[in-house]
Parts: C-alpha cells; structure tokens; sequence
C-alpha cells in the first residue's frame, strides 16, 4: 500500500440485542472486496450498538455495500447510519491510561467532572466500559493522550469534589503483570484492631484505642507505640487469644478477593503489625502464602507484656514486601500493597501498585490510588476483573465458596 488515507464506511446499526446480528451483518459484507479496518460492539440493557468501518477501493461496490447493509438493518428492525470518509488507520495514541471510577452511588455530576478534567488535560476517552454494578457502581475508561501523574493529580481533586474514588494506571502489559497482593490485617483484611480486642479482654480498651489512633495518623513512632500498648496487656491469660480470634470477623468481600486472585495464579500475602497468634490462624482460613507479623511473649499462660523478635514496623512491612516478592519470583514492580495506616506508607509506596483503603488522610495522600468504600473486594475492579467475571468463576467452581 502507499500509505494514502484508505476509502472507508462506517456502518452502525443499533436495536435491540439478540443472537446473530454480528453474524449476519458480515456475512452480507462478505459477498463484496471489503476489508475490515475496526470493529466495536457494546451492549446496555439490552440494547445492541455494532460499529464496523470498512475499507474499499473501487468506488463503485460503495452502493452495493450500502443498499445490502440497509436490507440487513430492516430485516433485523434495527436504526442504520451509514458514513463514507478517508482514514488512514494511524496507530492509537501513546500513554493508554486506565481510568477507574467507584461510586455508591455514582451520579452524573461525577462522570462529567471526570470526563471534563480528561479533556481538559488534552486527553481522549477510547473506550468506556462497566466493570460492576454491586456492591458498588464501577465505570473503567480508556483513556490516551495524557501524562499519568499530571491526569492523576486532577482526577484525585475532582474525586474528592464528587465524593468517588478514582484510580489511574498506566494500560498495557504493566497491569496484566501484577501477581502478588501484599496486604495489612487489621481495618483491611479484618475488620477493627486486633490489639484493641484484647485490651477489651484486659479492661483497658480506651487507653489503648488512644494510642493506636495516634499511631494510625502517623503522630506516634510505630514500634514505640506498640510496646507501650502491649506492655497494658501485661498478666492478660493467654486463653483471652482464642477467644479474640473467635471473634475478630473479616472485612466485606475478603473472600472473594483472596479466592478470585488465587484462580488466577496470584500470590497473596498478609503483613500486620499486630500479632502472629491471630494472623497465623487467617492465613490457614483463607489459604495466603506469605504472613509476617509481631508475636507476643508468653510466659506461664500469660502475656508478659512484651513481644518477641523484631517489631514488624513501618519499615518492616516494606522489607516484608520485598522479601515475599524474591520468595514468590516476582518484580517489585508486580506487586500491589494494600493498607490504611501511616505505618503502611512505606509498603504502599515501594510497591507497583499502592492502594490506600478506608485510610487516614495522610496515606491517602500518599498512596497511588484510594478505595473508600467497605467492600475490599472492590480491589479487583481495579486490577480490571469484572464483577461478571468473578459470578462466573464461582458458578463454575461452587466448591470453593465459603
């Protein structure tokens, strides 16, 4: 070929979606010198729209091919557009970014302002697809053209003005190549604070939710605050363990995160500043491959106040990171982090991906993207695994649900 822009049709037709269409309409293309340049097809409750743009070079076969395709769009009681043009069938614009949005609910409002800083940004959306409708409403955008960190710093303001979570990543093979999950316990995998239960137990909750707030917020040295908070458990029966282990419940969706990652090959890990008597047992429940946590010093069936070994700290998490990538044969760069705390941050930052969930404002910050909604099985959408995907996989494999 020369390279001169190519005579093209587009052909839409639109109409209720029913088995064959796709079919019938390139059966009918097939009986002229066409070639198929694009094609893109999209179904919205029920409702079917088909494009196909079709390159000739005889001008002649044009009314042909327009009145055959009309025929087929009457035949199947669908609306046909028809529209000749040149193109020369350029590749797609470099820096392809995958721009996802979670709303409960997700309003108008948000989609404009997020389309409105795309364009603003000189972007182009390519493609928009959903990903889910429950628990959450989750909208993926194609979008190329654009600088991801300047295009993630907008979307980040525009979030916080519309109330959604947005997430920007960069498309291609970067994203298919995660394959390992490292992720905090306490307020992520489970719900509330391990340390904080068995204070319960000791009669000192409120002087321990005090501390580990402010550790939380990153006011506090991490290691600091922990021996001072375990110091208060000091002569609690080590029977209390068993008994906070009974009752420490996991957050929405956790299952079916761990579940639907482990069918598609992912290593999962757990990393917590709380305690291995506890995480020991949840990683055995849900099947992860890797746990690091602090252990408790025991003595005579009661705790002495004291942990054993080096603090799984801020820093512990990101070497712990480091660690189970090398163990499981994965680049730094194919992990994900998840977190809430500020002893997290330098985890979520040294990983390829850093999600803050449900987080202090300060991680939020910091992290590469946040999810603020309950239901940690929401980090799938992100990873681009479709809610219909995972209602698949379990219908497939009903032995496997809990």
């Amino acid at each position: 070929m020369d390279g001169s822009p190519q005579r093209t049709l587009l052909i839409t037709l639109t109409g209720r979606d029913r088995p064959g269409v796709t079919s019938r309409l390139f059966a009918t293309l097939a009986a002229f010198p066409v070639t198929v340049v694009d094609v893109e097809q999209v179904v919205i409750r029920g409702r079917l729209v088909l494009g196909a743009l079709i390159a000739y070079t005889d001008s002649s076969d044009v009314g042909r091919v327009w009145t055959a395709a009309e025929a087929v769009a009457a035949d199947l009681d669908m609306e046909i557009e028809l529209s000749t043009g040149r193109d020369k069938t350029l590749p797609r614009r470099r820096g392809r970014l995958h721009v996802t949005v979670l709303g409960a609910p997700l309003r108008p409002a948000a989609m404009a302002g997020i389309a409105g800083r795309i364009a603003a940004a000189g972007a182009n959306i390519d493609r928009i697809e959903r990903l889910a409708h429950y628990p959450v409403t989750c909208i993926e955008l194609d979008v190329s053209g654009a600088d991801p960190e300047t295009l993630r710093a907008a979307l980040a303001q525009e979030a916080k003005e519309q109330r959604v979570d947005v997430a920007v990543q960069r498309g291609g093979l970067a994203r298919r190549a995660k394959r390992l999950i490292v992720m905090d316990v306490d307020s992520t995998l489970i719900q509330g604070e391990v340390i904080e239960l068995l204070a319960e137990e000791a009669g000192c909750l409120e002087e321990v939710a005090k501390v580990t707030e402010a550790a939380m917020r990153g006011e506090l040295d991490f290691e600091g605050s922990l021996r001072e908070r375990v110091a208060l458990l000091a002569g609690l029966d080590a029977g209390a363990l068993a008994t906070v282990a009974g009752r420490v419940e996991l957050a929405s969706g956790a299952r079916t995160l761990v579940r639907t990652l482990k069918r598609l090959d992912y290593k999962f890990a757990i990393v917590s500043g709380g305690f291995t008597q506890i995480t020991d047992g949840l990683a055995a429940d849900l099947g992860i491959d890797y746990a690091a946590a602090n252990t408790l010093e025991i003595e005579n069936g009661r705790l002495t106040g004291r942990v054993t070994g080096p603090v799984i700290d801020r820093a512990g998490k990101a070497e712990a990171l480091a660690r189970f990538a090398r163990q499981a044969g994965v680049p730094i760069s194919q992990t994900v982090a998840i977190g809430d705390g500020a002893n997290d941050l330098d985890m979520l930052q040294a990983a390829g991906l850093g999600i803050a969930y449900n987080a202090k404002p300060v991680v939020r910050e910091a992290a590469d993207t946040a999810v603020n909604v309950p239901y940690l099985d929401t980090i799938l959408f992100l990873l681009g695994i479709s809610r219909e995907d995972v209602e698949a996989a379990d219908a497939a494999d009903p032995a496997a649900l809990p």
